[in-house]
């Protein structure tokens, strides 16, 4: 019974754990990332410098090293105030695709 009882427990806390949702901040900006060195990444060609305790999610919003981040990553990102990247958010392709920017369509003869 105590076996079951355990089960049962452990079934629901896996549940729970499966449903939760990973939000990320409308302020965000999308780029694309990839490693270049220690805290070092490109972003969408511009170099940019990860602040010091920056929060790296891969698409099961897991924390990760700079250094396990795939080379061009479809990423949101925010910085701190000195411009540093502060959290870095790897979006799944759905979530790349409904984050994508709007593409541009010009009218037949232009």
């Amino acid at each position: 019974m105590m076996r079951l009882l355990a089960a049962a427990v452990l079934l629901c806390a896996s549940a729970t754990a499966l449903a939760q949702l990973r939000t990320v901040p409308a302020n965000a900006k999308r780029g694309e990332m990839r490693h270049l060195q220690d805290m070092i990444v490109q972003i969408d060609k511009a170099q940019a410098r990860l602040a010091p305790g920056a929060r790296i999610r891969d698409i099961h919003n897991r924390l990760m090293l700079p250094a396990a981040i795939p080379p061009g990553s479809i990423v949101k990102y925010r910085t701190d105030a000195q411009g540093m990247v502060s959290e870095v958010w790897i979006l799944t392709p759905q979530e790349a695709a409904q984050s994508a920017p709007p593409k541009l369509v010009l009218p037949p003869g232009k």
